[in-house]
């Protein structure tokens, strides 16, 4: 998830001199692990890889930081670095991982990935943020997907109408919801969950290639333009179908109100799908996975990845070395994924355990890499930089809570992200 902010110079330089004392003694078959997996799905994805590495007798040590953002997390783990103690690994999300490479603080895990075939198993467009000066610094878990909807099928079948396809077809669905006195849309008021809704919006209405002329090139002109426009109208049109209590609400308690029939559908990526099958919910039978419409064989991806770091010497130590090993294993890909939702980050693990959703979303990836429409999300910091990101949430948020109009929005986008560029 998002939430990550780049270090200031002064920080920086206190944090990579910190972390070139001494760490703290510990076990050479342990790991500390930072993440900010807490929630029901979540937690049984991390449960797989906590009970591999202790049958390999390595001890785990949890320091969970909650948050579905992971912006406590990342405040922890500069606080920790700069103190000189840093964590075995930590959970990263997007340019995160870069940023500690640059600081000369992540570990090198080029010799685990070239034993284990890093290199052909996984995709380019995760190996940008996986890798640094062509080394190895970061282990990709999965691949999520940020432009799904997941969708409540009883309250679907109620309402009798087909799988919307396209965007005249997703207006009409919602509008029967609301008629119908269910909220049509779950979302919690949360930065990164509007983000996500302005990402999917925006793919919708411009395709892959203004997808990435505005959001990744971050061309003026396409930021500025009445394509940019037309998403800014559609957002409004979409916060006319959220219920008047989603200020700060989690996202998994909104994926709760899909599960529960409270609504009909969420636009989350594939984290949700974790949250339904830890409440025993059957894709395809009790709720659905669909493409955001007029996404179908586009993929806007993000990545949870985990940072090893120095500690003593520099090298890794027993029980990281097993962890960045146990992680791209292709039995451990597939038990994790299933469990939390994803889709390997490895290209060359089996669909079989998957059901039905878990299926398409490999079938999807592998079609997007195909298509060069594997896309980086902007909600979860794989499109731009950190400072960029923030930018455009900024302007995302202000405008989905009414406190500029879409005028204001088109004309602020291009100077928010010139600004921070």
């Amino acid at each position: 998830m998002s939430g990550i902010r780049l270090l200031g110079t002064a920080v920086a330089t206190c944090a990579l001199l910190a972390i070139q004392s001494p760490a703290p003694a510990q076990a050479a078959d342990s790991v500390e692990v930072l993440h900010w997996w807490t929630s029901g799905g979540e937690a049984a994805g991390l449960a797989v890889l906590k009970q591999r590495l202790q049958q390999q007798s390595v001890t785990w040590r949890d320091a969970p930081v909650a948050g579905g953002g992971g912006g406590a997390a990342m405040t922890t783990l500069r606080a920790r670095i700069t103190a000189g103690d840093p964590p075995s690994a930590s959970q990263m999300l997007g340019y995160a991982a870069l940023d500690w490479a640059n600081e000369g603080v992540a570990a090198d895990l080029s010799d685990i990935a070239a034993k284990n075939g890093w290199d052909a198993a996984i995709p380019k467009a995760l190996q940008a943020f996986a890798k640094h000066d062509g080394k190895w610094i970061a282990a990709p878990v999965n691949v999520h997907s940020a432009n799904w909807i997941y969708v409540n099928k009883s309250v679907m079948d109620k309402l009798a109408l087909p799988v919307p396809t396209n965007w005249d077809e997703f207006i009409a669905l919602l509008d029967k919801a609301k008629a119908a006195g269910v909220i049509p849309i779950a979302i919690g008021g949360q930065s990164f969950q509007e983000a996500n809704l302005f990402e999917s919006v925006l793919l919708t209405t411009g395709g892959p290639a203004f997808y990435k002329k505005a959001m990744v090139d971050l061309d003026p002109a396409a930021l500025g333009s009445p394509t940019m426009k037309t998403t800014f109208e559609r957002m409004t049109k979409l916060r006319s179908y959220v219920d008047p209590n989603f200020s700060g609400r989690d996202w998994n308690l909104a994926t709760a109100m899909v599960i529960k029939g409270e609504a009909l559908l969420q636009n989350f990526p594939d984290s949700a799908k974790g949250e339904f099958n830890a409440a025993k919910q059957v894709a395809g039978k009790d709720y659905l996975c669909l493409r955001f419409p007029g996404t179908e064989g586009m993929v806007t991806f993000l990545t949870d990845e985990f940072v090893f770091f120095k500690r003593g010497a520099g090298a890794l130590d027993a029980g990281q070395a097993k962890m960045a090993a146990d992680i791209e294993d292709p039995a451990f890909q597939s038990a994790f994924n299933v469990l939390k939702g994803s889709a390997p980050a490895r290209t060359d693990v089996s669909d079989a355990a998957f059901d039905a959703c878990g299926k398409k979303g490999i079938a999807d990836l592998k079609t997007a890499i195909a298509n060069d429409t594997l896309l980086g999300s902007i909600a979860y910091g794989y499109a731009n930089p950190p400072a960029v990101q923030n930018a455009i949430y900024d302007v995302v948020t202000r405008h989905f809570n009414g406190q500029i109009t879409t005028d204001e929005a088109v004309a602020e986008m291009p100077k928010a992200v010139a600004a921070a560029k």
